[in-house]
């Protein structure tokens, strides 16, 4: 009869930090890996990703496509991480230092862990911004203390459910989907009056360039953001679970609902484009101010969004404590994750008060830092594939170990795949101080009104050159280390139980 698996109840403090996950701990299958990646990118605010794929001169099939391919090909790199949590039972960042090496791979780290923040403080803002649209709406003009209680509301749910972590988390996102998928259908239906059917069939010219630029794009706003976190969801998986289920899972909860979000998205906008404009602005709002002016339509549909966006987040919090504790900082987990809210809290405020526009510093916050994100999953995958033994958890800690202080074939090729990357990618104008990007379009003939300078083809090329580099230069390395491991691993779990 097979053991009966223990852990904590969903609200208690989880223990674990970023030590390996004990054998009597791990638990669920493949398929439970649906709640979590659905709910990543549930919420209504992926509508207004369309925004950023139809600067691209693109028709709405040619837009729709790219969308939906960038999205899956995005969650399909998620899956391949997730495997690594199923080998080794840690965090991805941890994981990452059999690649980078202990100390080396605090380079990828923070720029891990500035992906995470990021997007907490934009969940958070698109939140208030919305909230802001609502009471607008029903005639609140007056409503500064309740967009304040908004704001504080938002943040004590995303950080009370990332402290008490992963059992917590993952329950929350099975409420949260299904509020989701009700705001989603009931949204549509409000709104499909306002598609023109028409516009949707008018031909556009097809361009390579636009038609890369909407896919890298759709790949950096869903999965490519995720791939830092994806082993944090797996290594409570039985090691004996299908790989293939990891990454199907993954892969279908990530792309279905976020693909059916972005085309609607599409459609809206190909029916009206002044809405662009207004979604630079206020994303979420600008969708919102297509529904009909009611308490009982405003009201209830601003719960389920904000339910959704802090679910998203509370998954963000949940990593970004992972990571904190991954790049050194000595504190209990649950106290990671309290320090990030901090520094969401004045983040949002920030943005709130001071920025002039929304998707302009989110375009380029995507793009500035999709780069070396994209250049680290190179990377990893290829020193996943490459290994032909689980990873030996105990030496994941040590940087006498294995797998030493810096793996300098790892770091040296994301560092190169990164500032090819950037010399290939522009941001908007609305981000002046990344002007700086997109250095090598003048050295290889590319002219400033070429489609291809708006193309982002630099993250493609990151994650290429950083595979490429990782699988050439590091399979010497990685025999070395798996010389020294015995053919078949058993972790030891009272010896790399290393996590406060």
């Amino acid at each position: 009869m097979r053991n009966r698996v223990t852990g904590p109840t969903s609200f208690q403090i989880e223990d674990n930090g970023i030590n390996v996950i004990p054998e009597d701990q791990r638990h669920g299958t493949p398929r439970s890996l649906f709640w979590p990646w659905a709910t990543s990118c549930i919420s209504l605010f992926n509508v207004s990703i369309a925004g950023l794929l139809l600067v691209f001169g693109l028709g709405f099939v040619q837009a729709a496509i790219a969308a939906v391919l960038g999205t899956c090909v995005s969650f399909i790199l998620v899956g391949q991480v997730s495997l690594a949590g199923k080998r080794a039972s840690a965090p991805t960042m941890v994981i990452s230092r059999a690649a980078f090496g202990i100390r080396g791979n605090t380079v990828p780290t923070l720029i891990s862990y500035l992906t995470l923040v990021g997007w907490e403080i934009f969940l958070l803002v698109t939140t208030v911004l919305a909230t802001t649209t609502v009471f607008d709406r029903l005639g609140w003009r007056d409503g500064t203390l309740m967009r304040v209680l908004v704001f504080i509301s938002v943040i004590a749910i995303v950080i009370v459910t990332g402290v008490f972590g992963f059992r917590l988390v993952t329950r929350f996102q099975g409420v949260v989907t299904v509020a989701s998928l009700v705001l989603v259908i009931a949204y549509i239906a409000m709104t499909i009056d306002n598609v023109s059917w028409t516009a949707l069939t008018a031909s556009n010219d097809i361009s390579a360039s636009g038609f890369i630029g909407a896919a890298v794009v759709a790949m950096a706003a869903f999965g490519i953001g995720w791939t830092n976190s994806a082993a944090d969801y797996s290594r409570y998986l039985p090691r004996n679970s299908s790989g293939r289920a990891i990454v199907g899972w993954t892969t279908f909860a990530g792309t279905l609902v976020p693909s059916i979000l972005v085309v609607y998205g599409l459609m809206l906008i190909t029916s009206n484009p002044a809405l662009t404009g207004e979604l630079s602005s206020n994303p979420v709002g600008a969708l919102i101010s297509l529904l009909p002016t009611s308490y009982l339509i405003l009201v209830p549909f601003l719960v389920l969004f904000a339910l959704g966006m802090t679910g998203a987040g509370a998954m963000d919090l949940y990593s970004s404590g992972l990571t904190l504790l991954t790049l050194g900082l000595r504190v209990p987990r649950a106290v990671a994750a309290g320090l990030d809210g901090v520094i969401m809290t004045f983040g949002g405020f920030y943005l709130l008060v001071f920025a002039g526009s929304f998707f302009g510093p989110f375009e380029g916050f995507l793009i500035l830092l999709g780069v070396p994100l994209a250049a680290w999953v190179g990377v990893f995958l290829a020193d996943a594939k490459i290994r032909r033994v689980d990873y030996v958890g105990a030496d994941l800690y040590d940087a006498g170990g294995r797998y030493g202080s810096v793996g300098w074939p790892a770091l040296t090729s994301m560092i190169a795949a990164t500032l090819v990357g950037w010399g290939l990618v522009v941001s908007s104008a609305d981000a002046p101080l990344l002007n700086w990007q997109g250095y090598l379009f003048e050295a290889l003939g590319v002219t400033s009104d070429s489609a291809w300078i708006e193309s982002n083809i630099g993250v493609l090329v990151a994650l290429l050159v950083g595979f490429g580099g990782a699988w050439i230069f590091g399979r010497q390395r990685i025999r070395r280390q798996e010389a020294l491991a015995p053919q078949h691993v058993r972790e030891v779990d009272s010896l790399v139980r290393h996590g406060l």
